[in-house]
């Protein structure tokens, strides 16, 4: 039982970092596609890639998820709630998808992971979880939506004498590299939170010792985001790319780059576990907000704020009532 539950938390792991993979694929080109900076496919494909090499950057924020988050019971106990919290969180991606809204799948798999362990009466590191996820889930978009806002105006005094065709063309080749780097700032947070799981799962049934993450784990999550990237999410493309704000390649480049300067810093010197769709949100209405603040469609944010609200109890009930379902039915 044990060896297959292990086995099944592998697989279910994967599956949401390919769901992670197509949800946030927008994340890195959304900004880029409704520029016309780069084709879709092209843009899929780079992405793609990036989140492949992002995966093998680090493993802090995997090491934070992983041991800082829950303290899971030992055994079979522990491994149907790492079970359920994965499932729940995969619930919430694929039902936020369907509508198209940009939610945080590192949020949702956090708060599968409270859920479940509240249900199963184990021990959530509140701690922890106000120290590396409320505090950076509250920062993060705001340095973005900063950071993306004095960006695009200092891009507009650089270029105020210069063409606006020459200006487009010029950004158009900049988003390459922008985009390429929200690619590969997605893969090294994202990556990590299913490579934390996955580790907290070989701790649970005894099989390691310590939350170092396995290169063989690396490697299994990255090629699965990768895949999951390549698939596409063009729901959420449309909604990140078209009915936040009208894009144009300056202003794209300035929330790409943006969101990519708060995803290496907070994974590289805080380890800290945040959303990419949050960070490349909050710098698009930044960007976006230069021109006019009525040019921002400010319902369309506000659908995305309140799905942000209901992530963790989106993911973290169903995982919790499943866990007690399947610990009624199975008596483990």
């Amino acid at each position: 039982m044990e060896l297959t539950l292990v086995v099944l938390i592998i697989i279910v792991g994967l599956t949401f970092d390919f769901t992670n993979g197509f949800h946030d694929a927008a994340n890195a080109i959304a900004t880029s596609i409704s520029t016309r900076a780069l084709t879709p496919r092209v843009a899929l494909a780079m992405a793609a890639v990036m989140n492949f090499c992002g995966a093998f950057l680090g493993t802090g924020v995997a090491q934070t998820v992983g041991s800082g988050i829950i303290e899971a019971p030992e055994a079979i106990s522990g491994l149907l709630l790492v079970l359920c919290a994965l499932l729940g969180a995969i619930g919430w991606n694929v039902f936020t998808w369907w509508r198209g809204l940009p939610t945080s799948s590192s949020h949702a798999l956090i708060g599968g992971l409270v859920g479940a362990a509240l249900a199963a009466s184990a021990t959530v590191q509140w701690s922890g979880i106000l120290d590396k996820v409320v505090l950076p889930m509250l920062l993060s978009p705001l340095v973005g939506v900063v950071l993306g806002y004095l960006l695009h105006m200092g891009i507009l005094w650089a270029f105020r004498r210069s063409t606006p065709r020459r200006v487009t063309r010029r950004f158009r080749l900049a988003q390459t590299v922008s985009a390429a780097a929200m690619g590969l700032g997605h893969g090294l947070q994202d990556a990590q939170k299913t490579m934390g799981v996955i580790v907290l799962a070989l701790v649970t049934a005894g099989w390691q010792d310590g939350f170092s993450v396995p290169v063989w784990v690396i490697a299994a999550v990255a090629a699965a985001m990768a895949a999951g990237t390549y698939t596409g999410g063009r729901r959420i493309i449309t909604t990140l790319g078209r009915r936040i704000v009208h894009l144009d390649p300056p202003r794209g480049f300035a929330a790409e780059t943006a969101a990519a300067a708060v995803l290496y810093t907070t994974a590289f010197l805080v380890k800290a576990p945040i959303s990419t769709t949050q960070t490349i949100t909050a710098a698009i209405l930044g960007a976006g907000a230069t021109r006019r603040f009525s040019d921002v469609r400010w319902q369309v944010a506000r659908s995305i704020g309140t799905a942000w609200i209901l992530t963790f109890p989106g993911a973290g009930i169903p995982a919790a009532a499943l866990y007690l379902l399947l610990h009624a039915v199975t008596g483990l």
